[in-house]
């Protein structure tokens, strides 16, 4: 069974080594180069710094533990006062095809809910082709793509494709009172 709780800061390692291996295996042999500067500077910026980073931007960050070791992670990071952005939602390699991904978009679904947000944002590179099919199965809207040249914490650049998608996340209550009309 897959446990999904807030970041401690003991997951630190284990959250850092994740982030890199995924990005290391998404990689084309093309940009490996580019992948090696993006690493460094998500780390720098962002990953070796989550406490700081996301509570500078209202956010939380997440983890999937299964048998007390790291199967995934998310982190969510506030737009505006009713948008949240997904962000870093991983999961390892050996740990997928089980739900741990579909889980944690509907826990971070939840999360979002349960704060007030009603939009959840999310965006993902080309060549992360499972989580385009999940993104959309789950119902997000496609609401623009680039062709990305900025290289940010965010954005590997290099002139790789990306997806911007949104869901409106349903009021629990909204449904509740429809529910019992």
């Amino acid at each position: 069974m897959t446990l999904i709780r807030k970041y401690q800061d003991a997951d630190k390692l284990s959250v850092r080594a994740l982030f890199i291996r995924v990005n290391r295996e998404l990689a084309p042999a093309y940009l490996r180069r580019q992948f090696e500067s993006y690493i460094k500077r998500a780390l720098r910026d962002e990953i070796d710094q989550i406490p700081a980073y996301y509570g500078e931007r209202d956010g939380s960050f997440w983890i999937a533990e299964s048998s007390g070791e790291l199967v995934g992670m998310y982190g969510l990071e506030r737009t505006s006062p009713g948008a949240a952005e997904l962000r870093r939602m991983y999961v390892a390699p050996e740990a997928r095809g089980q739900g741990i991904a579909r889980s944690m978009l509907e826990h971070a679904e939840h999360i979002c809910r349960s704060i007030g947000i009603d939009v959840l944002q999310l965006s993902t590179s080309e060549l992360q082709v499972a989580a385009l099919a999940l993104y959309r199965a789950s119902g997000y809207q496609l609401t623009s793509e680039e062709v990305a040249t900025a290289r940010t914490n965010k954005t590997l650049g290099s002139g790789l494709r990306r997806f911007h998608f949104e869901k409106k996340l349903a009021n629990h209550s909204s449904h509740d009172k429809r529910d019992s009309q």
